[in-house]
This record gives C-alpha cells, structure tokens and sequence, in this order.
C-alpha cells in the first residue's frame, strides 16, 4: 500500500469481536421504540403549535400539518444520526452507533437517506426486515445492507477502534 493510499479499517467481525454485537437486536428494536416516543411527543408539540396558528392565520398553517409527521421523522434522524454521535437519542441510550461499511462519511444527508430506506422497507414488511438481521453474520438490516453501514455497540466500537489506530500507526 501506497503512502498516499489511506488504510481502510476492517469491518468488525463477530467471531473475533462478539462484544461489539451482544444483543444489537435486542437493543435496535428498544432504541425504535424510545425514538418512536420522543418523535412522537415532537409531532404532538408542533401540531399543538400548528393548530394554534392555524387559527392565528385564517386556517393556512393547518395545512403544513399534512407535512408533521414526514418533517419531524426526516429532522429527527438527520441531526441525530447525521450528527458526529451518529445515534439516534435512543441508540445512544441503548449504547449503539451506526458505522459506514463502504469508507464513506457518514452525514446527515446519508442518515436521511439510511432512515427514508429503512421506513421503506419497514412499511413493506417489517418482520421480514427484522428477521433478516438474525440470518446475517453482523445482525445487519435489509436497510443497513443497502445503505453500506453497520449498528454495533458505542462503548465496545470505541475500544476496537483505538485498538485499530494503535496497529495501523506501525503500518507505515
């Protein structure tokens, strides 16, 4: 390898690094439903201050109430996974993170685009969706496979990442 090349990290493998994937399936489906209650109360909170201007302006902000629960989503997974945390506020209180596969960063556009193909297929049909994970070797999702990322526990990530860097400096 090439200095001008960079080392592309190794996906974490879960034979070597069970740790990493301990209960991520268990963990993903509370983490949904803690981020499905604060989305939730979001949309209960704008539609109060949308009916209300709703009267304030003659009935015309009723109608940006078609557009709450597709905004809100949208919102809510672009500034929390597309932030540096790279977690919704319940993947980070059940320890998880999502991690790119493919070397690319992982931005707010691409957590828009990793949630609209995960409601996709979800509203498809979500208990194929679910049970996919249990067939693939790093319980990844219909979603995570399309995509290019990777759910794994935070506090384990960061210590396999450290060990990562620690053996890639001597590479050079």
């Amino acid at each position: 390898m090439s200095q001008t090349q960079t080392a592309r990290p190794l996906l974490p493998d879960p034979e070597t690094a069970p740790e990493l994937f301990d209960g991520v399936l268990t963990r993903r489906v509370w983490a949904f439903l803690i981020d499905l209650t604060i989305m939730g109360m979001l949309m209960m909170v704008f539609g109060v201050v949308g009916f209300i201007a709703g009267f304030l302006t003659f009935g015309l902000a009723w109608l940006a109430l078609l557009f709450l629960v597709p905004a809100t989503v949208l919102v809510y997974y672009g500034a929390t996974l597309g932030s540096h945390s790279r977690a919704t506020l319940g993947m980070r209180m059940m320890d998880l993170v999502l991690t790119p596969t493919r070397g690319q960063p992982l931005d707010g556009w691409m957590a828009i685009i990793h949630a609209a193909v995960f409601w996709i297929t979800v509203g498809i049909c979500w208990p194929v969706s679910l049970l996919f994970a249990l067939f693939t070797p790093r319980r990844q999702m219909i979603h995570d496979l399309i995509t290019g990322t990777l759910m794994v526990r935070r506090s384990p990530m960061i210590r396999h990442w450290q060990a990562y860097d620690s053996r890639s400096q001597g590479a050079y």
